[in-house]
């Protein structure tokens, strides 16, 4: 059972990530909020084919994952569709098989980082077309400044086509939160699906704040944001605990929907 997770500063209701006694409930959780992320995803624009993959780390063994399967739309994942597998892409739970690339890539950053919890990735319009500058997005705006100095450019793989491809690119991302691979999309993860998620969300907008900015770059010189105040805002609205309680304003839209994704 979870414990509580709100508290009341003044009149206003601070909302805190849940902390569960048992695996079970703190699996089913991250289920749930991995199916809510995925229609989410879906809601957004970023259902394409086979394409796209949300991961996040069994609590109960942190060699395993789940993952949304192959060839469900985002628009209609629900978490008896979700799927477990291991490492090595060996399907553990559930009948449909994921992509094979996109475990792959999941399971080494899974693998070399501990500390995440949840990975998403998908190939939405504004990321991809960044992507292909092979650059970060800058700090020009008070939300493209929580990214500053927290993203992997991935020049190389452009593709991982085996486990030795998959660690390089697990490598390459390091310790950054965030990544882009050139001609490829973004990478985002974080300590809860909620987190990762929103991060992606917010990532992806950055992306279509630098390319609009770059159309328009015959208006002027770009004024970016000084560093010392762009880390300042990495280290608030950048925060796994910004992130979070940002994505409920999300999770709370989703249940007003209808709550059927939970079955």
């Amino acid at each position: 059972m979870a414990e509580q997770n709100a508290s009341t500063a003044g009149s206003f209701i601070v909302r805190k990530p849940p902390v569960f006694e048992r695996v079970e409930d703190a699996r089913l959780h991250r289920l749930q909020r991995l199916s809510g992320a995925c229609r989410i995803f879906g809601a957004a624009g970023f259902s394409e084919g086979l394409l796209g993959h949300l991961t996040v780390r069994d609590p109960g063994y942190p060699d395993r994952f789940w993952a949304n399967p192959l060839g469900v739309s985002f628009n209609r994942i629900r978490v008896s569709d979700l799927v477990q597998v291991d490492h090595e892409g060996r399907l553990l739970h559930g009948r449909i098989p994921v992509n094979p690339v996109g475990v792959r890539l999941h399971a080494a950053v899974h693998a070399a980082r501990p500390e995440v919890v949840a990975v998403c990735h998908a190939h939405s319009t504004y990321g991809s077309a960044w992507s292909a500058f092979g650059k970060p997005v800058a700090p020009i705006t008070q939300d493209t400044s929580i990214f500053f100095e927290d993203q992997a450019i991935i020049g190389e793989p452009r593709v991982a086509l085996d486990a030795a491809g998959a660690a390089a690119f697990a490598a390459a991302f390091g310790s950054c939160r965030t990544a882009i691979q050139t001609g490829h999309g973004l990478f985002t993860t974080g300590a809860s699906v909620d987190e990762a998620a929103w991060r992606f969300l917010t990532l992806d907008r950055a992306c279509h704040v630098q390319l609009l900015v770059a159309a328009a770059k015959h208006a002027g010189d770009v004024d970016v944001w000084p560093p010392e105040l762009a880390r300042a805002l990495k280290a608030t609205l950048g925060s796994a605990d910004f992130a979070w309680l940002s994505f409920q304003t999300l999770w709370d839209d989703l249940l007003a929907k209808g709550d059927e994704f939970l079955g």
